[in-house]
């Protein structure tokens, strides 16, 4: 897994508050032994990067908040759909976009009516209700599954 900033931000150097055009990350799941803990790890470290103290708009109620809708995406995929290929996290001004695409054309779908009493079924609603917005995506190898969150923005004076 590829650590360095330049790399992974589309070549642009330096950390804090993201620019107007955004940054871009991906990590391939496929060959990780531990995928769920490597996304998580990737996820907090690209945040760590983008958000120092909050600058994003992104307190760390948040912050939790989105690793474990980065959690429940890849074990869905783990469980679901044959494994995770990737992550990529794509923030911009106002919001971060999280993708876990998967080799499995079908379409994930919560358990309707939730149930919380029963074990299982509770993935897609805790994304449900965590993100600000989420769906999916077919592609001709599979689909991808996304979340999104809305940030205030850079704070002021920053």
């Amino acid at each position: 897994m590829t650590t360095i900033p330049g790399a992974l931000d589309d070549g642009r150097p330096g950390h804090g508050a993201l620019p107007t055009g955004g940054r871009r990350r991906r990590m391939p799941l496929a060959d990780l032994p531990k995928p769920v803990a490597g996304a998580r790890a990737f996820t907090a470290r690209a945040l760590q990067d983008w958000n120092p103290a909050g600058s994003f708009g992104i307190d760390q109620h948040a912050v939790d908040d989105i690793i474990l809708v980065v959690a429940e995406l890849v074990a869905n995929a783990m469980l679901h759909a044959g494994g995770p290929l990737e992550i990529v996290l794509d923030a911009s001004d106002g919001r971060l976009r999280v993708e876990v695409s998967d080799g499995d054309t079908t379409l994930p779908a919560p358990r309707r009516p939730h149930q919380p009493s029963v074990p299982g079924g509770h993935g897609l609603f805790i994304v449900q209700r965590t993100s600000d917005r989420w769906g999916t995506e077919r592609h001709s190898t599979g689909k991808t599954v996304w979340a999104e969150f809305d940030a205030a923005g850079p704070a002021p004076g920053r």
